[in-house]
């Protein structure tokens, strides 16, 4: 397996993985403007980018993976939730199926909270066994942190979703499983992301403040302090829309 994390704009944190043996490439919330950062690493991996995968509709920059999808020929990919929401043809996919690509395994959990549509991606490279290796956690889960509930109104039902979702999922994989973001420190999408790319489910199930809570003091806690929403969000959600 090949694997690469992109730092890029508003903190965000894009990656592109696969089976270079078999020539299969995965790209994960690009975002606009590094389409051709894509392009590049797939023509050294000598892979095709096979599946464009946005973890969810974002709100704080615009995306770039329907219009990498459409320069490489990929599928690409949201959760189904977005069905009749926006206005252009896209691969769904829904909680529990499996994306193959060669030696490699994408498992699509659905994890709403942040977004009705928010998607995680448990990753398993079956050459090294049958165990998941990482997960890359959109914005549901950062090192240190968790994602904002306001962006869909209703913070204190989507901030009980984020719960049930972290719990029922994420905290449920085993403890080395690696965790891949969406962000880091600098991002709106959550309070007190770290600035460490990446962790593991054992880490921050120790050291990650919010994870240790129940579910009211979770649902208080995470209300509480909520970062300003981005700046020009509304018409980054209509772009990446499609509207």
């Amino acid at each position: 397996m090949f694997f690469r994390q992109l730092a890029t704009k508003e903190a965000t944190l894009s990656y592109f993985f696969g089976c270079g043996g078999k020539g299969y490439g995965i790209a994960v919330d690009v975002v606009a403007g590094d389409e051709d950062w894509f392009i590049k690493e797939a023509e050294a991996a000598k892979v095709k980018i096979s599946y464009v995968i946005d973890t969810h509709v974002h709100a704080d920059h615009y995306s770039g993976g329907l219009a990498l999808a459409r320069q490489v020929g990929a599928p690409y990919c949201l959760h189904e939730s977005n069905r009749g929401r926006v206005g252009f043809a896209f691969e769904p996919l829904h909680d529990g199926q499996r994306l193959d690509a060669g030696n490699v395994a994408i498992d699509v959990l659905h994890t709403p909270g942040h977004t009705p549509d928010s998607i995680c991606l448990l990753v398993t490279d079956k050459r090294r066994g049958e165990a998941p290796w990482f997960v890359i956690t959109g914005d549901m889960l950062f090192v240190g942190a968790v994602g904002r509930p306001d962006l869909a109104g209703q913070e204190r039902e989507m901030a009980g979703q984020i719960h049930d979702s972290l719990h029922g999922k994420i905290l449920a994989l085993p403890g080395e499983v690696e965790i891949y973001p969406g962000h880091t420190s600098g991002s709106v999408c959550g309070a007190g992301i770290s600035g460490k790319p990446a962790s593991t489910v054992a880490f921050e199930k120790r050291w990650n403040p919010l994870l240790s809570m129940d579910r009211a003091s979770f649902i208080d806690a995470l209300t509480k302090e909520i970062p300003p929403r981005p700046a020009a969000m509304e018409r980054m959600v209509a772009v990446n829309l499609g509207r």
